[in-house]
């Protein structure tokens, strides 16, 4: 058995990069950056706050619920698997890309308090009101049903 699936929880960099084509179909594109609290340990190092990038494709549904509603600053939750893509570019030279080919993306609560007053919008987990508790979820089969564990093939 293998497993290929990633769990990302982070905070949108740009707006989406969203591309349409002639039969109607949409790909997205969102960079999220994920982040790892400095530390000190106990000799007195100090370990400095760490922020890594993923490059996340949405498509189809995914992609227009990007396109409508996920800004710079979003917090969303994303679930994937991960990919490795080469191209060639404009000089010729053969470049390796790593995404997240998402399965599912939604915004993400931090869970504060409906009364924190915070005017600034990027502050505010960016959420817009016809987006609350939205979620797209595509190609995810439904899980079947194991009647005993004397079913599994180990």
């Amino acid at each position: 058995m293998s497993l290929n699936k990633v769990i990302l929880i982070g905070n949108v960099g740009a707006d989406p990069d969203v591309r349409s084509f002639e039969n109607g179909g949409k790909i997205a594109n969102i960079r999220v950056a994920t982040n790892e609290r400095g530390y000190t340990l106990s000799n007195g190092q100090e370990v400095p706050e760490r922020t890594d990038w993923h490059t996340v494709v949405l498509r189809s549904q995914q992609a227009e619920f990007a396109d409508k509603y996920v800004k710079k600053g979003s917090s969303v939750y994303v679930e994937g698997k991960l990919r490795y893509r080469s191209y060639t570019d404009n000089a010729g030279q053969t470049r390796y890309a790593t995404e997240i080919a998402a399965d599912r993306i939604e915004f993400y609560s931090t869970g504060r308090p409906a009364g924190d007053n915070q005017d600034d919008k990027s502050k505010k987990g960016n959420q817009p009101e016809g987006a609350k508790n939205e979620t797209v979820n595509d190609n995810i089969p439904p899980r079947p049903e194991v009647e005993s564990d004397d079913d599994m093939p180990f």
